[in-house]
């Protein structure tokens, strides 16, 4: 099990020094990827720095980390846009990238953003075929509902091609959403409890299989806060997730009220119990 750490910008705000100290932090003690989550404009929503901007200036700081923005708000943009971003940030980070995506949940900032919230599911689905092809393929022809491209393509090319696209869904997802991983997600976001796992992890390999798939191809990662009203749940939360057999694990260090720096504090001191918490 891959175990990473979210990058706790909503507590750090515009300290850039500890973003930069935390991110060197977390790859220098040896967690495999970083975390960042993202809102566009959503009133009262805090400090949130836009996740492919932050990461590109994170590439240039670190060497091995991987970036995992989780999740982008995919049909608020433009798909051609995210496209070219994520092939940036792959090359500024040499190959790093393993993009989240999800739908969102917020009509209101989808009206911010003029585009529709009834729609987004479908349009998810084909922005995740058409990405696919813009990180493959040289020239691109595509005739979709929302979006067309006649014999063009991006210049450069991502390292990788495709760049693995990661979906997010909440505790209980939609049949759509759990259909959308299986057939087309190189892994998702899990949300829900380890009691609730099994049955609809069981509906996803299904989808998969369904579609031809591998399902033991579709990664899986959970989170697990370090700090808060379950600070002291947190290794017997770790270890029951590395005993069902989650291929990544995220930790998070907000929600503690902790200062900037505290931050870095509190990733050494739980970077020292992992090994132990997973017997290894």
């Amino acid at each position: 099990m891959k175990i990473g750490v979210s990058l706790p910008v909503r507590e750090m705000d515009n300290d850039l020094g500890a973003i930069r100290a935390f991110a060197q932090l977390a790859e220098e003690l040896g967690f495999t990827h970083l975390r960042v989550p993202d809102q566009v404009l959503r009133p009262g929503s805090g400090a949130l720095h836009e996740p492919l901007t932050l990461m590109s200036y994170i590439a240039a700081i670190t060497q091995s980390i991987e970036l995992v923005p989780s999740v982008i708000v995919l049909p608020l943009r433009q798909t051609a846009l995210v496209a070219k971003q994520a092939a940036e940030l792959d090359i500024l980070s040499s190959g790093r990238l393993r993009l989240g995506i999800g739908v969102g949940g917020s009509e209101q900032e989808y009206q911010f953003m003029n585009q529709s919230f009834s729609t987004r599911g479908a349009r998810c689905n084909e922005q995740i075929a058409l990405l696919r092809l813009l990180w493959t393929e040289t020239s691109v022809t595509f005739s979709g509902r929302w979006d067309q491209i006649d014999g063009a393509g991006l210049n450069p090319m991502p390292v990788q091609r495709p760049i693995p696209i990661w979906i997010g869904a909440k505790s209980d997802p939609s049949d759509s959403v759990i259909k959308r991983i299986g057939v087309l997600a190189d892994g998702w976001f899990v949300l829900c409890s380890p009691e609730d796992f099994p049955q609809l992890n069981g509906k996803i390999q299904a989808a998969a299989e369904g579609a031809g798939r591998d399902p033991a191809a579709i990664g899986t990662e959970a989170g697990v806060a370090v700090v808060g009203p379950r600070e002291g749940e947190w290794r017997e939360r770790v270890a029951g997730w590395h005993k069902i057999g989650l291929s990544h694990l995220c930790l998070r260090t907000l929600g503690g009220d902790l200062r900037p720096y505290q931050h870095l504090d509190k990733l050494k001191e739980i970077c020292d119990q992992i090994p132990q918490t997973v017997g290894e």
